[in-house]
């Protein structure tokens, strides 16, 4: 399904806030504070996102990059998400951000004690909520973006 956006209006701004003006303003601060807030470091945030995006086949979230500092991850990170299993760039830490998006996405009930415990060695309490809520963000954003089209829509800013 394509949304119809009346000429002139960006397709995001008036999806996520003219359309349905008593959710989509909620929804986009969700979304934006996953970004402004976080406190994981930029590597696990991207590999778990992209993981996200792929799954998700949404075009601008495997397009965007998340910038910290002016730090952006390497041109090849998305192929080494993809292969996140047997890649050798990604510390213990990345890997299991990209295995918890994709098992999140495709397989939650299958997340069991032996998963858990790996997490857990890796990261605090407080991190695994806030991934979830990221994960979360973005398999909801993200589908709903491709979904409705808006993500062939969209234009990254320098594009």
């Amino acid at each position: 399904m394509k949304v119809d956006i009346p000429e002139g209006k960006n397709p995001i701004e008036y999806v996520w806030g003219d359309l349905v003006p008593g959710i989509g303003p909620a929804a986009a601060n969700f979304s934006l504070a996953v970004y402004a807030h976080t406190t994981l470091g930029l590597r696990e945030f991207e590999a778990a996102r992209l993981r996200i995006a792929q799954i998700n086949g949404c075009l601008f979230c495997l397009d965007w990059r998340t910038e910290r500092d002016g730090i952006k991850v390497e041109e090849e990170f998305a192929d080494a998400v993809a292969k996140w299993r047997t890649t050798d760039v990604f510390d213990a830490r990345t890997r299991l951000a990209a295995e918890y998006a994709e098992r999140y996405a495709l397989d939650h009930h299958g997340l069991d004690e032996e998963f858990w415990d790996r997490m857990t060695a890796h990261y605090s309490q407080v991190e695994i909520v806030e991934l979830t809520m990221s994960l979360g963000s973005w398999l909801a954003f993200g589908r709903l973006n491709r979904v409705l089209g808006l993500d062939a829509m969209c234009v990254l800013p320098g594009h």
